[in-house]
């Protein structure tokens, strides 16, 4: 199996939401605190949680997983600007590529992500993306090729610049997963898949 780590993007400011999307709760936990437990019972080699606004607000709440944080200062740039600052906390030389988490996407299971190792372990692409029904989702692998473009692609132009000039190469795994698409950014959002779904 490649060796993969986990990035968890968590460091925006959740103004459509109007509270940290970290600490709402699914199934009894935080977001984040969810997504670190399908992170840790899958077979990603470790994983770093990107936090910004209101960081010390998060640790505060969740103070064990105060290890694996990567502080992005410049979380008002973007998401791109977390995933760069991600990138650049990792040192291991042999790491070939990084699964992207997103906060606001907590449906994810370790099921999933041992899928999408799994394709990325078998076969030479720089990118596996879920696909439900032909959309796809999160989370997604990049490959270690594809750091320095992620590094020096403009921050508004975001990570989806780099995944739409690799389209032709990108590896989907189809899944029946509807979760990959579920992106809990409003109070309704939550209202509605969380709450509405019995996950609360």
């Amino acid at each position: 199996m490649k060796k993969v780590i986990g990035l968890i993007l968590a460091a925006g400011k959740s103004e459509r939401m109007g509270s940290a999307k970290s600490l709402l709760r699914i199934q009894g936990k935080s977001f984040l605190e969810h997504i670190v437990i399908e992170a840790q019972q899958s077979a990603l080699n470790d994983f770093k949680i990107v936090l910004g606004h209101q960081a010390e607000q998060v640790l505060r709440s969740l103070p064990q997983l105060r290890s694996a944080v990567v502080i992005n200062a410049d979380y008002d740039q973007g998401q791109l600007s977390s995933l760069i600052r991600g990138l650049q906390s990792i040192k291991e030389p042999s790491v070939d590529g990084v699964m992207l988490f997103l906060v606001d996407h907590p449906f994810v299971t370790h099921q999933l992500i041992d899928s999408l190792l799994q394709q990325f372990s078998r076969q030479p692409a720089p990118m596996v993306i879920p696909s439900y029904h032909g959309r796809r989702g999160h989370p997604m692998i990049f490959g270690r090729q594809l750091f320095p473009e992620l590094v020096t692609t403009p921050l508004d132009q975001g990570a989806t610049a780099v995944v739409r000039r690799h389209e032709p190469e990108i590896l989907y795994l189809d899944t029946e997963d509807e979760g990959i698409l579920i992106d809990i950014d409003t109070p309704e959002a939550y209202r509605e898949y969380v709450i509405g779904r019995g996950f609360a």
